[in-house]
């Protein structure tokens, strides 16, 4: 391990990467930047937030090639974020706190929110990232500030806003297998009230995989999106911001590759796969037979953000509309033959309205109080082809509706000069509806009770102390109690028990941490915690007297999770820049009897089913124990220009599954570079870019859908390029 550390890190200094043109240029102060975040909805150094917090620049994620917020797993600790099946759903996972589920109907475990507008949408947070000032990284249960209620935290992306001067940049990138991504803005003044920014991406080709059998190409992006936003500004006293955006996706989809493992013949190539379905599926899907793994989605909404100045606080209204339309076709047996292929057609619509006051008074008393609306609708389709593994094809289809209330509050109260104390609280009440779910084989429902409903009534919220040490020292601790809503198991099924709703979990955390610049030139935050986990979500199997062993979502009764994180940077020398990060998480079952489907029998004289129960009691949760990562740049003058090289690197722990050993998920280390050359204050920047630098060979994740095709879906091998960008 210490060895690829030190080769990753010597990388930046051989120079295989490009970063954005963004970078600091070579000067002789080694002091740290104090680093403004929203995370408290209001502006503060992030050195001065009780929470565990991490943050990246909008430069530091196209430096990096982080386009998707399914790739900040590999920049921040205790982050994972899989996309079930190499699909388009991700499933996220905070200190352990995750929703192993590839439906798209139920709410994560982390939220994610773009300018303070909530995706509860799984499957909406894939659209590409651009023009993006920063992203905060909060870990923990969040709800007394958010319009959403999380119990394993929040990703906050805030875009870069319109200008008050004129100015415009465009950076260009090619790469390995023919990869193109351009990107670009235009923003300034449009009267003396208004002004505007106008911004768009597209990313190209990147095919990195091959059909077997065909050699036929897999793998290319092509996505686009834009975005343009209006701030007015009336007055002094109100600021509005109107943003409109609209993204498609027409890419190809991940291909998965055959495990070598007992009972199953392996590929011998990384980047094989294979794909193919019966003539039946494909004109129920509206695809042709031979087509490869792809999806064609749409994607799109606006925002009205209005601040205005009531003289003691700030009232703010946040009304916002976002809709996916997504049409995304997979391969889930990685062969030609048509075992386990599936179609997602999915139409999301959310409406949400959120109300918040926040103080002003600059005396010993802040508070903050909202409220939040939010109605979300999901009509789906999921077929799933089985012709020649089962002899059938499944259509299941549904409407589902959320809608959701909820008030919230939160209040910082100074004790003494040094000494902060925090008590925040949050009601919710949510109504979720399961409307004509259906599971047809040959046009016949399964069952035809497709209706479900349950509620959410809870209250969660937050207590705690902050200690400011001395000047540059904040000593903090917390209590909070996350929720997590119910929902149901929409996968195809012949039991009609499979949709029974499950029930909401709550996360009870208690955490403590310290965030010290220890000298101008150093900074060191950590966190411990420790979290009472109550009627964790997940995916099991339950016993129907009738009708027998029904794999569903189910809740575990309790379980916890403890573990720490530590985040360094430092500059020891004029132009040198070292960040580390690391993640240690720990979590098992305290009580859980699960059911053992391999002893579900029918009871010969009654006719009634049951089963064996396994002890879960102490059995570790499945996820990795450690992250770790870092990043060491260099910057220096030659003549008028400016050259840096750069490294990054991260260490994910090995994943456990529940599914067995074979889907062991096996540690891995992933190491990117690059070099820059810029003249001094000039506006432009030429570079080269590597990532995945020594082609380690990894998986995101490994599964089955049946057992005649167990599957994994590799990560991306080495790629490299080159970068130009230019802006005034």
């Amino acid at each position: 391990m210490i060895k690829r550390l030190l080769i990753g890190t010597a990388a930046g200094a051989l120079g295989v990467t490009f970063a954005s043109g963004a970078y600091a240029q070579a000067t002789n102060n080694t002091e740290l930047e104090q680093v403004i975040v929203t995370a408290q909805r209001r502006e503060q150094s992030a050195q001065d937030v009780g929470v565990a917090l991490s943050v990246l620049s909008g430069e530091t994620l196209d430096a990096r090639g982080v386009t998707n917020v399914n790739q900040l797993q590999f920049q921040t600790p205790s982050l994972e974020v899989i996309p079930a099946f190499g699909g388009g759903q991700p499933q996220f996972r905070l200190r352990g706190v995750g929703f192993d589920d590839y439906a798209t109907n139920n709410t994560p475990t982390v939220g994610v929110y773009v300018d303070e507008v909530a995706y509860p949408v799984p499957a909406a947070t894939q659209g590409v990232l651009f023009d993006i000032s920063r992203v905060e990284v909060l870990r923990g249960p969040q709800g007394t500030l958010y319009g959403r209620n999380t119990t394993g935290g929040a990703i906050n992306f805030i875009t870069n806003r319109p200008t008050d001067q004129l100015s415009a940049g465009i950076i260009g990138e090619y790469g390995r297998f023919d990869s193109a991504k351009v990107e670009g803005f235009i923003s300034g003044p449009l009267s003396s009230t208004l002004k505007g920014r106008l911004s768009a991406v597209t990313e190209q080709g990147g095919a990195w995989q091959r059909n077997r059998t065909t050699g036929e190409k897999l793998g290319d992006a092509d996505r686009t999106a834009v975005r343009g936003q209006l701030q007015w500004t009336p007055s002094a006293s109100v600021d509005v911001l109107v943003n409109a955006h609209y993204g498609r996706d027409k890419s190809d989809g991940q291909g998965l590759y055959l495990l070598n493992v007992p009972g199953q013949t392996g590929d011998t190539r990384y980047n094989a796969t294979g794909w193919g379905r019966s003539a039946a599926f494909a004109r129920l899907a509206g695809v042709t037979a031979t087509e490869a793994p792809s999806r064609d989605n749409e994607s799109g909404g606006g925002a009205i953000t209005a601040n205005i100045d009531l003289g003691f606080a700030k009232l703010t209204s946040i009304s916002s509309y976002e809709t996916l339309k997504r049409r995304e076709l997979n391969d889930w047996d990685a062969k030609p033959t048509s075992e386990s292929d599936t179609f997602w057609g999915s139409d999301v619509d959310i409406y949400s309205q959120e109300l918040r006051l926040a103080s002003k008074d600059t005396g010993p008393l802040n508070w903050v109080a909202g409220a939040y609306y939010s109605r979300q609708t999901l009509d789906e389709t999921f077929l799933t082809d089985f012709t020649q593994s089962l002899g059938f094809i499944t259509d299941t289809s549904y409407r589902q509706k959320v809608e959701s209330l909820s008030g919230f509050g939160q209040l910082e109260y100074s004790l003494t000069p040094r000494l902060k104390a925090i008590v925040g609280a949050r009601y919710e009440h949510e109504e979720r509806d399961l409307e004509n779910f259906a599971t047809k084989i040959g046009g016949a429902p399964l069952f035809t009770n497709g209706n479900r409903h349950t509620s959410l009534n809870e209250l969660s919220g937050k207590a705690g102390f902050e200690f400011q040490a001395d000047d540059n020292v904040l000593l903090y601790a917390n209590v909070s109690r996350g929720v997590k809503s119910g929902g149901f198991t929409v996968y195809n099924s012949p039991q009609s028990d499979q949709i029974n709703a499950f029930q909401p979990e709550v996360v009870w955390a208690y955490e403590a941490g310290f965030k010290g610049d220890l000298a101008p030139n150093l900074r060191l935050n950590g966190s411990a915690f420790y979290y009472d986990y109550r009627n964790q979500q997940v995916l099991a199997v339950v016993i129907n007297p009738t009708n027998g062993a029904i794999g569903r979502i189910t809740n575990a009764p309790k379980s916890e999770i403890f573990g720490a994180e530590l985040e360094l940077q430092w500059s020891p020398a004029p132009g040198l820049q070292i960040t580390q990060n690391a993640g240690f998480k720990k979590g098992t079952y305290k009580e859980f009897d699960d059911v053992d489907a391999n002893t579900a029998a029918r009871n010969p004289t009654t006719g009634l089913w049951s089963a064996q129960t396994i002890d879960r009691a102490g059995q570790r949760l499945n996820f990795p124990r450690l992250s770790y990562g870092g990043s060491v740049s260099y910057t220096w003058a030659v003549g008028d220009f400016d050259i840096q090289a750069a490294t990054d690197y991260s260490y994910r722990d090995t994943a456990t599954s529940f599914l067995g050993r074979e889907f062991t998920v096996d540690s891995f280390w992933l190491a990117n570079a690059n070099l820059t050359i810029q003249p001094k204050d000039g506006p432009w920047s030429l570079g080269l870019w590597g990532r995945n630098i020594f082609n380690e060979k990894y998986d995101v994740t490994r599964n089955y859908f049946l057992a005649s095709a167990k599957i994994g879906a590799a990560g991306r091998p080495a790629t490299y390029g080159v970068r130009a960008s230019y802006a005034f």
